[in-house]
């Protein structure tokens, strides 16, 4: 019909709608719903199914694969669908075993888990060889679901434990008191573990030891009997049995640390008695002159022990152990003899090693004895300086400090020698260790600081901003430590640098001064001074008239030049005149007009200069005539002439102790400003 579109599904269009027989297993189909499609069109329904072949196979065996036994294999698939396409192989290494097709009725529906089993005897060649599972699911036109699974077992092949075999040393027959080592080895695959047991009476077995070594020390007789070693692994056990025969061993007595021993006064002691051949003994201990023991008895077993905790001079004596066992008796003596030298001499040095000054050593040795034996030598290098043999009283028992002393002057050379101080005590008959103790000092001989000097560069004398670099050089062992220092006005010093160059930069007048370098070590000190002038160019220069520069004639006038505060400054007062200057005697750059006249007048000029450089200064001096040339004496010129007279030395003053003053400061005048002429 026009119009519409008609789709009709005729017997070859079949869609199959398949249920899960289980939810592991289960069809899917695509289009899922209801699809339309036009006549004469092509239609695709696809149907596919999930869980059919889940998972790899599973490789079981029925034990533990021994070598020689029979083994069942078993290879599961589960959950397989459809199962009448299943094929399972079973494989050893490149051989396949086993092969089987599940053939089956193909309308049942349903998951289903197959097997198969093989059963084979493994041997030592399988080690390492490996077990395949492969299971195939023949559904070529069922691309989703794989087609083949497989499992992979490596094999292991174990071998019980046989061959178990023991070794016994020294014998299987043995004294009391002795020892034994058995050994035991065993074959098998793992290599089996190794377990000593022993047999008791009631025939079961006692552990002893999971060592493939068996070691029985101070065997008794109750210790015969037959021991067992048995070789166990995860598939089997082996075992071995030896018989031990523990023969009574005779009856001995022995004392350590033997016969005689030397023991240091102030240690412990301790005297062992100890049996053999005997179950029970029962200890007993004296003196030979049955004085008290000072000492702590212990006894155990087949032991008895006598401490001696301090060991004293009531401690040397002959000591006796009496063991009883049974009806015998024995007895044992031990002499303990005394000593002291407990450690090292001791070197004393009577101060720092300088060359060429005398020097004492002392060697010391304490806490002695017997004194009758020791002897001290002081050596230097393979010098001998001194040796003594100190011969006391044989009978007198105390502890003795004892020392050596020796003079010598060192010198350089000795540097490096070593000081050696020995200490013997000659008791051959005592042993004991050690006999001789020692002491060494490596010496190192100092020289005092000497020959010490200062470099200054440019020079000690300065202008004013310049730099200067004050080197100090000191030579001594060792080498010296350089301390720089200025001295005060007090004469003090001020520690000011401990570089060996003393650098000052853009100098200032008040660095002028005397500096002192000193050269330091353990043996002593050398000092060198160095006095740096700072020059400075003349500045501030003043040149007044007083009372005034316009007087009258018959005043007083006084001109005077200053100038800074300048050291080795010259002050020059001149009279300008067209014929020629004229020097003024002046004192300290003063200079007195007494009772002016109109010559007087004019202009005064005054030069101050240093080495340095200079500064000039002028004034001009007026001298007024008196009217019609008579002398006039006005009370106002009275009253001057009274405050002048007290004025001129009052300034004199002043200046003088300016000038003083200004010689204190760290600009020093040199009794500055005198007038040269």
């Amino acid at each position: 019909m026009p119009g519409k579109m008609v789709v009709s599904f005729g017997a070859s269009n079949i869609l199959w709608i398949v249920f899960a027989a289980s939810q592991a297993f289960k069809i899917e189909t695509t289009p899922e719903s209801k699809s339309l499609a036009q006549i004469g069109d092509s239609v695709s329904l696809t149907c596919s199914t999930t869980g059919s072949f889940p998972r790899d196979p599973e490789i079981r065996l029925s034990g533990p694969l021994e070598a020689g036994k029979p083994i069942t294999v078993k290879c599961l698939v589960a959950d397989v669908y459809p199962f009448d396409r299943l094929e399972i192989d079973l494989m050893k290494g490149d051989r396949l075993m086993k092969s089987q097709e599940f053939l089956e009725d193909a309308d049942r529906k349903s998951l289903e888990t197959k097997s198969l089993e093989v059963t084979f005897t493994p041997v030592i060649e399988d080690i390492g060889k490996v077990l395949v599972c492969r299971a195939k699911l023949h559904i070529d036109e069922m691309d989703s679901v794989p087609t083949e699974r497989e499992a992979v077992k490596e094999l292991q092949v174990y071998i019980s434990p046989k061959n178990t075999v023991i070794s016994v040393n020294p014998s299987t027959r043995l004294q009391e008191g002795g020892s034994v080592t058995m050994t035991c080895s065993s074959e098998g695959l793992p290599p089996p573990e190794i377990f000593w047991s022993k047999k008791l009476d009631n025939g079961n077995l006692q552990h002893l030891s999971g060592n493939a070594t068996l070691t029985l020390i101070a065997m008794r007789m109750e210790d015969s009997g037959i021991y067992v070693c048995e070789g166990v692994n995860l598939i089997g056990k082996n075992r071995k049995e030896v018989e031990l025969i523990v023969q009574e061993k005779p009856f001995t007595v022995e004392i350590s640390p033997g016969p005689r021993i030397a023991a240091q006064i102030g240690d412990s002691v301790v005297l062992t008695c100890s049996v053999m051949g005997c179950e029970s003994p029962s200890f007993s201990w004296r003196t030979q002159i049955d004085s008290p023991l000072s000492g702590k008895v212990r006894s155990e077993g087949t032991n008895s022990t006598l401490t001696l905790s301090p060991v004293s001079f009531e401690n040397e004596h002959s000591y006796l152990c009496t063991v009883t066992c049974g009806r015998k008796k024995l007895e044992k003596g031990i002499q303990v003899e005394l000593y002291s030298f407990p450690r090292d001499p001791e070197i004393e040095m009577g101060g720092v090693l300088v060359s060429e000054s005398p020097i004492t050593v002392r060697c010391k040795v304490s806490s002695v004895y017997p004194l009758d034996r020791l002897e001290i030598e002081l050596l230097k290098g393979e010098t001998v300086l001194e040796n003594k043999e100190f011969l006391e009283d044989t009978d007198m028992k105390s502890l003795e400090n004892k020392s050596l002393e020796a003079t010598f002057i060192p010198t350089t050379e000795d540097t490096g020698k070593a000081l050696v101080c020995q200490a013997k005590l000659h008791i051959d008959e005592m042993e004991f260790e050690p006999k001789q103790r020692q002491s060494t000092q490596m010496l190192y001989v100092n020289v005092a600081p000497r020959d010490t000097a200062i470099l200054v560069s440019p020079s000690s004398v300065l202008e004013e901003g310049s730099s200067v670099n004050m080197t100090c050089l000191s030579h001594g062992l060792p080498a010296p430590k350089i301390l720089w220092s200025r001295q005060l006005p007090n004469g003090e010093l001020q520690p000011i640098s401990e570089n060996a160059t003393l650098i000052l930069i853009s100098t200032k007048m008040e660095d002028s001064g005397v500096y002192v370098c000193e050269g330091i070590n353990q043996a002593g000190r050398s000092r060198k001074e160095v006095e740096l002038i700072i020059q400075v160019t003349p500045k501030d220069i003043k040149l007044t008239a007083f009372p005034s520069e316009s007087v009258k004639e018959g005043d007083t006038v006084i001109i005077s030049c200053t100038c800074g505060n300048v050291p080795e400054t010259w002050i020059i007062l001149k009279k300008k005149a067209q014929t020629g200057d004229t020097v003024l005697k002046s004192i300290d750059g003063a200079y007195t007009i007494q009772k002016a006249q109109l010559k007087d007048a004019g202009v005064y000029e005054c030069e101050s200069k240093n080495k340095v450089g200079s500064q000039l200064r002028s004034l001009t001096l007026d001298v007024q005539g008196r009217e019609n040339n008579k002398d006039y004496f006005s009370p106002e010129l009275l009253m001057l002439y009274c405050a002048s007279s007290l004025i001129i030395p009052a300034i004199g003053m002043i200046i003088y102790f300016a000038r003083k003053a200004n010689m204190k400061g760290s600009y020093s005048l040199v009794e500055a400003q005198k007038s040269k002429v």
